[in-house]
């Protein structure tokens, strides 16, 4: 198995270890989530698809970090007044672990603008803005690799298995 994805083991029907690899992806509930009062309610929709938590903060995020993560973004017209919405009042920044992790993220997410998310994703219930939207969502595991390291220090991501791991997942997802 690739050593750079995390393993979960759990046991099969037989008691065997079973190991599975889990993806991870950094979201980010923007300054309009904790104003509005949505960390919660968000945080929730992940956990119950079954989605794990394996880093969870809250942060004033610094300039240069913003900076280096809306890099494709440096030349937009809007790019220092998202700078500064960013900046405004602190972000709470969560790694998830699971199958697939990053793809059901950001199909969950919705599309970029609240405008033209679907009902039922997180921008299409909470958001009518492009900017203002809520969530950040990894966009690729290469991405969500980098961007984790951007954020958190490996001391700050937990290792754990969730007790209800065998309600989650079949057992031919487990191999």
């Amino acid at each position: 198995m690739d050593k750079g994805i995390p393993q979960n083991k759990s046991n099969n029907e037989k008691g065997k270890v079973i190991f599975m690899a889990h993806e991870r992806t950094l979201v980010i509930l923007k300054p309009d989530a904790v104003n509005r009062g949505l960390v919660g309610t968000v945080m929730n929709r992940f956990e119950r698809k079954g989605l794990k938590i394996v880093g969870l903060k809250m942060e004033n995020l610094e300039e240069k970090k913003l900076k280096e993560h809306y890099a494709h973004h440096k030349d937009k017209h809007f790019f220092e007044e998202l700078l500064e919405y960013m900046s405004s009042i602190p972000s709470v920044l969560v790694v998830f672990e699971g199958k697939d992790a990053v793809a059901v993220v950001r199909k969950m997410a919705g599309a970029t603008s609240g405008r033209d998310a679907e009902p039922g994703t997180i921008r299409g219930d909470f958001s009518m803005s492009i900017q203002v939207n809520v969530i950040h969502a990894s966009g690729s595991t290469k991405e969500a690799e980098k961007e984790i390291k951007r954020f958190f220090g490996e001391k700050d991501l937990m290792e754990y298995e969730r007790t209800d791991f065998g309600a989650i997942y079949s057992s031919e997802e487990k191999k």
